[in-house]
């Protein structure tokens, strides 16, 4: 176990559904003018789900964090056409699935830490893509 690593990767994934729970007003100030495509954050909510399972096997994340984790997974798997929207800030105005999925991304955090309400992560930079 790397105890370093999975602090990381725990404290990744609090910061990136912060962004999931915070309101629709709070995301689209984070975006700001950058442009974030909408498949970019739904491999992101993915690659959290798959890690998280591992975090889960090591401790590192408690079993009912994760089931609300899968339930965002399983959330998004089942929208039809997430992707069709190109862009995350209009898709985040378009399309219902990011509204089904910010009351789960809700109770993830509320059940690991109490509050929904947490800081954003640090913004992208608009041109390198950089965190």
């Amino acid at each position: 176990m790397n105890l370093l690593g999975d602090a990381h990767l725990r404290t990744w994934t609090l910061r990136f559904v912060a962004l999931l729970a915070a309101d629709p007003q709070a995301q689209l100030a984070w975006l700001g003018e950058r442009e974030l495509e909408t498949e970019s954050v739904v491999e992101e909510v993915e690659l959290l789900c798959r890690i998280s399972e591992g975090l889960a096997e090591r401790g590192a994340v408690e079993p009912e964090n994760l089931r609300d984790l899968q339930a965002i997974g399983r959330c998004l798997a089942e929208a039809e056409a997430v992707c069709r929207v190109p862009l995350w800030a209009n898709a985040l105005v378009t399309d219902p699935v990011w509204d089904a999925i910010r009351p789960l991304a809700r109770q993830f955090l509320l059940t690991a830490l109490g509050d929904w309400r947490q800081p954003l992560p640090r913004p992208l930079h608009p041109h390198t893509g950089d965190r």
